[in-house]
């Protein structure tokens, strides 16, 4: 129904972010709300609406790719939007793509929500069928803003990111794993910085 939707950020949240266009500001749901900030610069996003019986929530993404590998996630049997947003989130679809094409099972099971059968559910329907997606996109970066109060840089960061995380749908025993090491970091970080390395460590764990 809507391809895209283009209008100012007014506000970033763990689950979602806000646009306004006319004076109405629209709750659109991404793969990685710290990827964007608030700018009154205007900022295209593609969406897709999704219809339920109790809700109409409307997901956005950085290219026409991300949104097309999305629809085909939740055309899967046991991946629901969430589900989806989380697979996305690392910003690195490749892997997604490469572990369906060699049934990489223990790859697929890391993201929240995926088990065993689901795993074997997304290869058997979409190995062979990503072929026509450009799938080397990232996601837009903040690393190099700079940080307006340097003495308390990195703690609420750090606290945002794992809230983000759980809205994407980690547990508390998966996110509480790799904190130390989050703590632990000699750099400072944004909020899309501390995601970043949050999901490279959480889809690293056996």
């Amino acid at each position: 129904m809507y391809d895209y939707i283009k209008g100012a950020i007014t506000r970033v949240t763990p689950e979602f972010i806000t646009v306004e266009i006319q004076g109405l500001g629209w709750q659109v749901f991404t793969p990685n709300p710290y990827a964007f900030h608030v700018s009154a610069e205007s900022k295209q996003i593609f969406t897709y609406l999704n219809v339920r019986e109790d809700a109409q929530l409307l997901f956005g993404f950085i290219s026409l790719e991300q949104r097309e590998l999305f629809r085909k996630l939740i055309q899967v049997s046991g991946i629901g939007p969430k589900g989806a947003l989380a697979i996305l989130a690392s910003g690195q679809p490749s892997q997604v793509v490469q572990a369906i094409e060699r049934e990489d099972e223990s790859f697929l099971v890391k993201f929240p929500g995926v088990g065993k059968k689901t795993a074997r559910q997304m290869i058997l329907d979409l190995k062979g069928k990503l072929g026509d997606l450009s799938i080397d996109f990232v996601m837009p970066s903040r690393e190099d803003e700079l940080h307006l109060f340097p003495e308390t840089a990195g703690k609420l960061e750090l606290e945002e990111a794992f809230l983000a995380l759980a809205a994407l749908g980690y547990s508390e025993r998966e996110i509480t794993k790799i904190r130390p090491k989050l703590e632990t970091l000699t750099e400072t970080l944004t909020t899309d910085g501390y995601m970043k390395k949050a999901l490279q460590l959480l889809l690293k764990q056996g």
